[in-house]
Order: C-alpha cells, then structure tokens, then sequence
C-alpha cells in the first residue's frame, strides 16, 4: 500500500481552500501529513499519529524479516542432525555428541547438548531435563514474536484515537461555523479521522498475521526437534543398555567362579 501511494506522489488534486484561492494537495500529503484546512498550516496532532504507525510498520517489518530467518528449518531441526549425531551415540560416543551439538546452534543440538550433559544420571533424567530445556527455548522463541502480537492489537487503538480526534476536529468546525461549516474545513477533520483509521489497519493486519503464522511454524518445528531429540536420547539409552550387559556376567561364568572358589 505504501509503495501505491508512493508511486502517486505526482499526482495532484485541487482542493479549494475556505475564502481563500485553491490551493493543490498531492496525494503523499492526503495520505501523510493533515492540515488545517482554515489557515494550510500542518495539523500537528493528527500528523505525528500517522508516522508513529509508520513507524510502528517499519518495526513489524523488521520483526517479521527476523523472526521469519530465526524459524528455518536449519535453525530448529538441521537435516543432516539425525544422522550425524545418532552415528555418534551409536556408537556410544556421547562426548563426541556432545562436542558437536557445542559447535552448533540448532534448537535440536541445544536441547540434546543439555540432555546428554546428563547421561550418567540415566535416560529418564535425561528426558525430563530435554524436556525441561525445550519447553525453555520454545517459551523464549514465543516472547521474542510478542512484540508483533503487541503491534498488532496497539496499531488500531491508535488508528482509534486518531478518528476520535477527526471526528471532534469536525464537529468542533460544526459548532464554530454556527452550524453551517464550509465543508472543505469539514472535510478535513473527517479525513483526519479517516487516514489515521486506514495507518492503524495497514499496520495491524500484516502484524497479527505473521503472528499467527510465525507462532504455529515455531511450535511445529520446535515439538518436532524436541521429538527427535528423544528418539536420540533413546539410542543413547539402548546403547548404555547393551554395553553394561557385555560386561556384566551371566549366571552360568558366577555359578562356574564360585565352584571353582569352593573347590580351592
């Protein structure tokens, strides 16, 4: 929308002025700056909403441009992290795991690094604390996309303000012209009223979109890496299993040591 209008900036429309010659407002001012239609100067007010909801715009921009490189694929659950890191816990090399998950920095690596951190405590230690940690960063990545879902509901409020504010600026025109206003000074306060409503609306449906859809993507992606993840921790598991099986000895060699004990 921003480019359309942007795209307009030459083209002009005459408006005439109240007692005065007409007076030419290009469609960057309609859309940008209000005026005082009764003396031409800028409408202070009414002005400083519409740039603080464009600001607010190049802020939900720049949110949604991060949030959205933050929520690859490759960010939360690499391709190559299933492989990679299964061969090194199957083969029971779970300092080696551990060393690859430090050098990087997945949501899947980070969440595994914390549990194998605690292998010696067992595997049921081990998912509570994988548990514990994706619960964390999921909740972290949520807070950090708050700010969109904060835009969204603020921006319409001020668009409301804004109309509040045209609105008593025309019916204030109404009650100083005695009832009879010209209706170029009217206008004004309606348009004021109406462009500030439009900023609040382009501001806040892109906003609360890409809430929504970032939000869902992240709880996608982080339930997967967090499922994963468990899948590795039960291979670690099985692998601890079966090493303290090959060095435990069975009933028969304990029966046969301690015959040959008692035979001695």
């Amino acid at each position: 929308m921003i480019s359309a209008t942007v795209f307009f900036f030459d083209t002009l429309a005459t408006v005439p002025g109240a007692g005065t010659a007409a007076h030419k407002v290009s469609l960057f001012e309609a859309f940008f700056i209000q005026r005082d239609a009764s003396t031409g100067n800028i409408e202070v007010l009414g002005s400083l909403i519409i740039w603080l909801l464009l600001a607010l715009s190049m802020v939900s921009l720049g949110l949604i441009g991060v949030i959205a490189v933050e929520t690859q694929r490759e960010r939360i659950v690499p391709a190559d992290a299933w492989a990679r890191l299964r061969a090194a816990l199957a083969r029971g090399d779970v300092d080696g795991a551990i060393a690859q998950c430090s050098t990087e920095s997945s949501f899947l690596e980070s969440v595994l690094r914390s549990a194998l951190m605690e292998a010696r405590h067992g595997t049921t230690t081990m998912l509570h604390v994988l548990e514990h940690r994706s619960d964390e960063l999921t909740i972290n990545r949520f807070r950090r996309m708050e700010p969109l879902n904060v835009i969204g509901n603020v921006s319409p409020m001020i668009g409301l303000f804004g109309t509040v504010y045209g609105m008593i600026l025309a019916f204030s025109t109404i009650v100083s012209a005695g009832g009879t206003p010209d209706p170029v000074e009217l206008a004004a306060g309606i348009g004021t009223a109406l462009t500030t409503t439009f900023w609040g609306l382009v501001v806040a449906i892109p906003s609360l979109a890409a809430y929504a859809l970032l939000r869902n993507r992240v709880d996608a992606l982080t339930t997967e890496a967090t499922r994963v993840a468990e899948q590795l921790v039960g291979v670690c598991g099985e692998q601890e299993t079966v090493e303290h099986t090959s060095t435990t000895p069975t009933d028969g060699k304990l029966n046969a040591a301690s015959s040959d004990t008692v035979d001695a």
